[in-house]
Protein backbone atom coordinates (compact mmCIF):
# COMPACT_ATOMS: atom_id res chain seq x y z
CA UNK A 1 0.00 0.00 0.00
CA UNK A 2 1.06 3.48 -0.30
CA UNK A 3 1.39 3.90 3.62
CA UNK A 4 -1.40 5.98 4.39
CA UNK A 5 -2.32 7.14 7.88
CA UNK A 6 -5.77 8.17 8.72
CA UNK A 7 -5.98 11.94 10.63
CA UNK A 8 -5.42 11.90 14.41
CA UNK A 9 -9.15 13.30 14.96
CA UNK A 10 -10.62 10.27 12.71
CA UNK A 11 -8.84 7.76 14.82
CA UNK A 12 -9.61 9.39 18.39
CA UNK A 13 -13.39 9.80 17.41
CA UNK A 14 -13.52 5.63 16.07
CA UNK A 15 -11.93 4.99 19.28
CA UNK A 16 -13.12 6.75 22.44
CA UNK A 17 -16.66 7.76 21.34
CA UNK A 18 -18.05 6.30 24.08
CA UNK A 19 -18.12 9.63 27.44
CA UNK A 20 -20.15 7.93 29.81
CA UNK A 21 -22.13 4.58 30.76
CA UNK A 22 -25.26 4.25 33.37
CA UNK A 23 -24.22 0.43 34.25
CA UNK A 24 -26.93 0.47 36.84
CA UNK A 25 -29.64 0.80 34.44
CA UNK A 26 -29.56 -3.02 33.47
CA UNK A 27 -29.21 -4.07 36.99
CA UNK A 28 -32.63 -1.74 37.91
CA UNK A 29 -34.23 -1.89 34.94
CA UNK A 30 -35.98 -4.25 32.00
CA UNK A 31 -34.82 -1.65 29.22
CA UNK A 32 -37.54 -2.25 25.91
CA UNK A 33 -36.70 0.07 23.57
CA UNK A 34 -33.85 2.52 22.83
CA UNK A 35 -33.79 5.88 21.44
CA UNK A 36 -30.77 8.36 20.31
CA UNK A 37 -31.24 11.99 21.53
CA UNK A 38 -29.31 15.02 20.85
CA UNK A 39 -28.28 17.33 23.68
CA UNK A 40 -28.91 20.72 24.11
CA UNK A 41 -25.31 21.96 26.03
CA UNK A 42 -23.56 25.12 27.27
CA UNK A 43 -19.65 25.25 25.74
CA UNK A 44 -18.48 24.61 29.44
CA UNK A 45 -20.39 21.57 29.25
CA UNK A 46 -19.54 20.29 26.23
CA UNK A 47 -15.64 20.39 27.17
CA UNK A 48 -16.33 18.65 30.22
CA UNK A 49 -18.08 16.43 28.50
CA UNK A 50 -14.65 15.96 26.08
CA UNK A 51 -12.79 15.50 29.75
CA UNK A 52 -15.01 12.37 30.61
CA UNK A 53 -16.36 14.61 33.76
CA UNK A 54 -19.95 13.43 33.39
CA UNK A 55 -22.29 10.73 35.55
CA UNK A 56 -25.39 9.29 33.99
CA UNK A 57 -25.86 7.24 37.25
CA UNK A 58 -28.82 8.72 38.66
CA UNK A 59 -30.23 10.67 35.22
CA UNK A 60 -33.83 10.41 33.84
CA UNK A 61 -36.06 11.75 31.67
CA UNK A 62 -38.89 13.97 31.74
CA UNK A 63 -41.52 15.07 29.20
CA UNK A 64 -43.35 18.03 29.78
CA UNK A 65 -45.27 20.47 26.94
CA UNK A 66 -44.25 18.10 24.05
CA UNK A 67 -40.55 18.36 25.06
CA UNK A 68 -37.83 15.87 27.11
CA UNK A 69 -35.50 17.15 29.53
CA UNK A 70 -32.59 15.17 31.02
CA UNK A 71 -32.43 15.66 35.02
CA UNK A 72 -30.10 14.20 37.40
CA UNK A 73 -27.23 14.05 35.09
CA UNK A 74 -24.14 15.61 36.79
CA UNK A 75 -21.61 17.29 34.68
CA UNK A 76 -19.13 19.02 36.53
CA UNK A 77 -17.66 21.97 35.39
CA UNK A 78 -14.13 22.24 34.98
CA UNK A 79 -11.58 24.24 37.27
CA UNK A 80 -10.71 26.05 34.00
CA UNK A 81 -14.57 26.83 32.98
CA UNK A 82 -15.17 31.01 32.31
CA UNK A 83 -15.48 33.69 34.73
CA UNK A 84 -18.34 35.26 33.49
CA UNK A 85 -20.40 31.68 33.50
CA UNK A 86 -21.67 30.51 36.76
CA UNK A 87 -21.70 26.56 36.26
CA UNK A 88 -24.12 24.65 37.25
CA UNK A 89 -23.45 20.73 37.51
CA UNK A 90 -27.20 19.10 37.71
CA UNK A 91 -28.91 21.81 35.14
CA UNK A 92 -31.87 20.25 33.39
CA UNK A 93 -31.12 20.21 29.90
CA UNK A 94 -32.89 19.79 27.01
CA UNK A 95 -33.14 16.83 24.90
CA UNK A 96 -33.33 16.86 20.64
CA UNK A 97 -35.82 14.53 19.76
CA UNK A 98 -38.04 14.46 16.71
CA UNK A 99 -42.29 14.63 16.89
CA UNK A 100 -42.97 11.08 16.53
CA UNK A 101 -40.28 9.61 19.06
CA UNK A 102 -41.69 12.19 21.17
CA UNK A 103 -45.39 10.88 20.61
CA UNK A 104 -44.56 7.32 20.39
CA UNK A 105 -42.46 7.80 24.23
CA UNK A 106 -45.17 9.97 25.73
CA UNK A 107 -47.85 7.32 24.80
CA UNK A 108 -45.44 4.45 26.38
CA UNK A 109 -45.08 6.56 29.61
CA UNK A 110 -48.28 8.16 30.34
CA UNK A 111 -50.45 4.63 29.44
CA UNK A 112 -48.46 1.92 30.14
CA UNK A 113 -45.85 3.29 32.67
CA UNK A 114 -42.80 2.81 31.60
CA UNK A 115 -39.58 5.48 32.81
CA UNK A 116 -37.61 6.92 30.91
CA UNK A 117 -33.52 6.86 32.00
CA UNK A 118 -30.59 7.58 30.24
CA UNK A 119 -28.18 4.42 29.44
CA UNK A 120 -25.31 5.90 27.52
CA UNK A 121 -23.67 9.45 26.36
CA UNK A 122 -21.36 8.98 23.59
CA UNK A 123 -20.00 11.30 20.38
CA UNK A 124 -21.10 10.59 17.10
CA UNK A 125 -19.93 13.01 14.17
CA UNK A 126 -18.35 15.73 16.77
CA UNK A 127 -22.09 16.00 18.48
CA UNK A 128 -23.13 14.75 21.70
CA UNK A 129 -26.05 11.88 21.71
CA UNK A 130 -27.71 10.94 24.89
CA UNK A 131 -29.44 7.44 24.31
CA UNK A 132 -32.36 7.11 26.41
CA UNK A 133 -34.57 4.09 27.17
CA UNK A 134 -37.91 3.22 27.78
CA UNK A 135 -38.03 1.26 30.63
CA UNK A 136 -39.96 -0.96 33.12
CA UNK A 137 -38.25 -1.13 37.15
CA UNK A 138 -36.87 -4.59 38.09
CA UNK A 139 -38.32 -6.24 41.73
CA UNK A 140 -35.95 -7.57 44.36
CA UNK A 141 -36.37 -11.53 42.96
CA UNK A 142 -35.59 -10.05 39.16
CA UNK A 143 -32.54 -8.51 40.58
CA UNK A 144 -31.76 -11.58 42.42
CA UNK A 145 -32.78 -14.08 39.59
CA UNK A 146 -30.37 -11.38 36.90
CA UNK A 147 -27.66 -12.25 38.76
CA UNK A 148 -27.67 -15.63 39.06
CA UNK A 149 -28.36 -15.89 35.57
CA UNK A 150 -25.04 -13.45 34.96
CA UNK A 151 -23.29 -16.06 37.34
CA UNK A 152 -24.39 -19.06 35.76
CA UNK A 153 -23.05 -17.84 32.26
CA UNK A 154 -19.78 -16.72 33.65
CA UNK A 155 -19.49 -20.53 35.24
CA UNK A 156 -20.69 -21.73 31.71
CA UNK A 157 -17.93 -20.15 29.73
CA UNK A 158 -15.04 -21.04 32.27
CA UNK A 159 -16.19 -24.78 32.02
CA UNK A 160 -16.38 -24.76 28.41
CA UNK A 161 -13.33 -23.12 28.20
CA UNK A 162 -11.07 -25.36 30.37
CA UNK A 163 -12.50 -28.25 27.93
Amino acid sequence: MNGYNPPMAREKEAQGSTIALNKKAKHDYFIEERFEAGLALQGWEVKSLREGRVQLRDAYVLLKNGEAFLFGALITPLPSASTHVTPDAQRTRKLLLNRHELAKLTGAVERKGYALIATAMYWKHGRAKLEIALARGKQAHDKRAALKERDWERDRRRLLKRG
